[in-house]
């Protein structure tokens, strides 16, 4: 089975600067991506005060209901930050049916609410259950620990170890301090990983002789020119065929993040 599959932080349908609807834009570009299986971050389930003042841009319906589009998508949302004009959260939209999914808060105190959304999606054609956690992490390394350690426990709580898996979503672990745990604990690997064994023969000598390069994740923010690794794609019982960050020109209006998109295989 061949899957394509995206991890996109939306900035919450808006620009940067000012606060301007970038959420049709946003539709339109998250569209031609064509994926079977996209994780967002930063989405808008409501909030009164910009769809009052942008009454005629402003999707009637929750952005994870708007990108999602026709009822051909299933969707799933994760509501984390609530606020007396409304809410924001996590979501997956998945072509495939979406059997069961939960959402566990993992905030690590009150002025940054995070959670971890869970999601089963079932295949017609696959013959088993794809487990999808949609990630938004912390902006402090302690709560990104804590928060990691919270994943690893979800992970095997809720994922039976021979199932395949997707962990996806902005980790704001720009130091790369978590892949190592994750690796270890979940038998998992980046889709970045693949590309060291193209970076040349020298660069596979000194990989062997635990003298690097160390497996980094793609750099995604700022989406106009990205420096910072961010956001990532974890996967267990799958093969990479291809991944890329899209950045520059359109993606670089829509959001502050770049989005990831890869092709993988599922493992027979």
């Amino acid at each position: 089975m061949k899957l394509r599959i995206a991890t996109y932080n939306i900035h919450k349908g808006v620009s940067s600067i000012g606060s301007r609807p970038r959420i049709h834009a946003m539709k339109n570009a998250v569209g031609n991506l064509h994926a079977d299986i996209l994780f967002l971050q930063e989405v808008q389930g409501r909030h009164d005060l910009l769809a009052a003042k942008h009454a005629t841009n402003w999707p009637e319906v929750g952005q994870h209901d708007f990108l999602a589009g026709d009822e051909s998508y299933h969707v799933a949302y994760g509501m984390n930050a609530v606020y007396d004009h409304g809410h924001h959260g996590n979501a997956l939209v998945s072509r495939y049916p979406i059997a069961s999914f939960s959402n566990q808060d993992v905030s690590d105190h009150a002025f940054e609410k995070r959670g971890i959304l869970h999601c089963v999606v079932r295949p017609a054609d696959c013959g088993t259950d794809i487990h999808c956690f949609v990630i938004h992490l912390g902006l402090f390394s302690g709560s990104r620990k804590r928060q990691t350690l919270a994943l690893v426990e979800a992970v095997r709580e809720l994922a039976p170890p021979d199932a395949p898996l997707l962990i996806a979503g902005d980790f704001n672990d720009w130091t790369n301090q978590l892949s190592a745990k994750l690796r270890a604990e979940l038998g998992v690997c980046e889709v970045f990983d693949e590309t060291i064994s193209r970076r040349g023969f020298g660069t596979y000598l000194r990989r062997l002789a635990g003298r690097g390069p160390t497996m980094a994740p793609a750099r995604t923010f700022p989406a106009a020119m990205p420096f910072l690794q961010l956001d990532r794609i974890y996967v267990r019982g799958f093969t990479v065929e291809n991944a890329r960050v899209l950045h520059g020109g359109l993606w670089s209006r829509l959001s502050d993040h770049a989005p990831i998109v890869a092709t993988l295989h599922l493992k027979k």
